[in-house]
């Protein structure tokens, strides 16, 4: 209002000079953002990846302290009757503040709660040495070096008959629903059987926990990358045609890199199954280390606190190893759309 009101009283000749100047800051304003902007795109990329990440973090949090919560009041309703039976029994006028407080710390819970949960886990890891059977670290590694090396044998068993079915129309229709039918065949079923076999021709140790992960391991690798390898289009393959290019040049220049955006995800999902494999195959060789050595050991003495220990080590043991696969995936086509 104080511009206007001097701005008419000066007349045309002062609303001119009022109207430059705001028209001059706005012009200047603007001006000093845009070249910020350009100047420093790293803030506007720094900014974007931090509202990514908080959007991305939030969900999970979320997802999170729900399963915490839920996993706190199971605890209560499964323990609740060893509590009273067995802790409160003798303690009369306990209150429902004293069942709960004792549903969650009780010595062998049906259920043990997560704070019991994470102590057994760090005393595990810090109480004992790397090379000691109570240290998780020493069953950790052991199963992830049975599952790497089915991953890897399973991936490369995977690859080969993808590549044997695209290019042949028998071995398309005589392998590929035996590979599928080969899925039908429950894990714990088909584990004795190969453990049996394997250990009468002498193979012992890793070799037959290996093979039971890379039997979990190379079917999601086989249709994925069956489907990946045909996903060139006609021209393309044509184009390679007419430059005379062999199958070998036509599947290393064209089908496998149209495949790797298929066989990465596949590879995700092997490698968990995989993990699932190495454990399972742990359970009937009564493996001395391990994690499913371990929560055969929990499950023999009722120690349910350990087995949970176990299980969620190897959750993250599986979650480090897809972790891993996915920044592989990320570095490798990163470089293939650089070289594009």
């Amino acid at each position: 209002m104080r511009v206007k009101t001097e701005a008419q009283g000066a007349g045309p000749a002062g609303t001119n000079a009022v109207t430059h100047t705001v028209n001059n800051a706005v012009t200047h304003a603007v001006t000093h953002a845009v070249t910020h902007a350009a100047v420093h795109p790293a803030h506007r990329a720094g900014a974007g990846v931090g509202v990514r990440a908080a959007s991305n973090a939030l969900p999970v949090a979320t997802v999170l302290l729900a399963l915490l919560l839920a996993w706190y009041l199971g605890c209560i309703g499964l323990n609740r009757q060893g509590v009273i039976e067995r802790v409160l029994a003798d303690t009369p006028g306990w209150t429902t503040r004293d069942l709960v407080a004792a549903t969650w710390s009780m010595e062998r819970p049906v259920l043990p709660a997560p704070h019991q949960v994470a102590a057994d886990l760090w005393n595990s890891i810090t109480g004992w040495p790397v090379n000691s059977p109570r240290n998780l670290l020493l069953h950790t590694a052991v199963t992830a070096q049975s599952t790497l090396v089915g991953f890897v044998l399973g991936t490369l068993l995977g690859v080969l008959l993808a590549a044997a079915i695209v290019h042949s129309r028998t071995l398309d229709r005589a392998l590929l629903p035996w590979i599928v039918a080969s899925q039908t065949v429950p894990v714990l079923a088909i584990a004795p059987i190969v453990l049996v076999i394997l250990g009468s021709l002498g193979f012992a140790g890793i070799a037959p926990k290996a093979a039971i992960a890379m039997y979990l391991c190379f079917f999601p690798v086989t249709v994925a990358m069956v489907q990946g390898l045909r996903a060139p289009q006609r021209i393309d393959t044509e184009l390679l045609h007419t430059y005379a290019a062999t199958r070998w040049q036509a599947f290393w220049l064209l089908r496998l890199p149209a495949a790797l955006p298929y066989l990465f995800p596949s590879l995700r999902v092997a490698i968990a199954a995989g993990l699932v494999g190495a454990m399972v195959a742990e359970l009937p060789t009564g493996a001395q280390a391990g994690l499913g050595a371990r929560l055969l050991t929990g499950s023999y003495y009722g120690n349910t606190v350990g087995i949970w220990s176990a299980l969620v080590m190897s959750a993250l043991l599986g979650l480090a190893l897809t972790a891993a696969v996915a920044a592989v995936e990320r570095l490798v086509l990163r470089r293939q759309r650089a070289g594009a």
